[in-house]
């Protein structure tokens, strides 16, 4: 599995924290995040999730590459994902990483941090509006709904969402907060007023300036908190 990797700048001792990608693939955003994270001070790992069925991907965020996207969705099963999700955490050990990790998801990337907080030792996610979690809609949602496993997290919890996010409706997002609660995991979910899905993405049209600022502040705070 090919995967992004990036250092911080500085020598010494370093957590180490996963980047889960949107469903455009391994895109050069992706990589923008990773190096953002690394700037912070963290050995940052982007795996290629799509690396079975179409390895080193990089969509457009156009009609025909989100179409694209959504069939190689249909690849990544619950299976191969914690299979990767495994080797890149061992792989940021590898690379240097010392101490606990954490990850950050973006959209699709949201789902895989969230199942990655239910099956791996994370001690902090931060979801970036992950879709698909109160669903069976995609393989990874399968046999049952990711949000399910809600109980077997131990780390800390950061959702963040738009409340005109067209992929995640108020319902889901409510579904998700109080299952979080159920279960006892310290959690924030923060929902954005007037606030579309793909605001944290500065590439693209949905990029909206306040809320990806303030997700990125407290992003920042919950891992120096958690993780150091």
């Amino acid at each position: 599995m090919g995967a992004y990797l990036a250092r911080p700048a500085e020598p010494g001792d370093h957590p180490g924290v996963l980047v889960g990608f949107e469903l455009f693939g391994l895109t050069s955003y992706v990589r923008d995040v990773a190096d953002r994270v690394a700037a912070e001070g963290y050995v940052a790992i982007a795996p290629d999730f799509y690396h079975r069925a179409a390895p080193g991907t990089e969509l457009d965020s156009t009609e025909e590459g989100r179409q694209r996207g959504f069939t190689l969705l249909e690849t990544v099963t619950r299976e191969g994902a914690l299979a990767d999700l495994e080797a890149a955490r061992k792989a940021l050990t590898d690379h240097g990483a010392t101490g606990k990790a954490g990850m950050i998801g973006l959209s699709f990337g949201g789902h895989l941090a969230y199942f990655a907080a239910t099956r791996l030792d994370l001690a902090a996610v931060a979801v970036f509006y992950g879709g698909w979690l109160t669903t069976t809609d995609i393989p990874l949602g399968r046999p049952e709904p990711t949000v399910t496993l809600t109980g077997d997290i131990t780390g800390r919890v950061l959702y963040l969402v738009g409340d005109a996010d067209h992929a995640v409706p108020a319902e889901h997002h409510r579904e998700i907060g109080s299952r979080l609660a159920e279960a006892g995991v310290r959690h924030e979910v923060v929902v954005y007023p007037d606030t579309p899905h793909g605001f944290f993405c500065h590439v693209r049209d949905t990029y909206r300036e306040g809320p990806a600022d303030d997700a990125w502040r407290r992003t920042r705070e919950l891992f120096a908190t958690e993780l150091r």
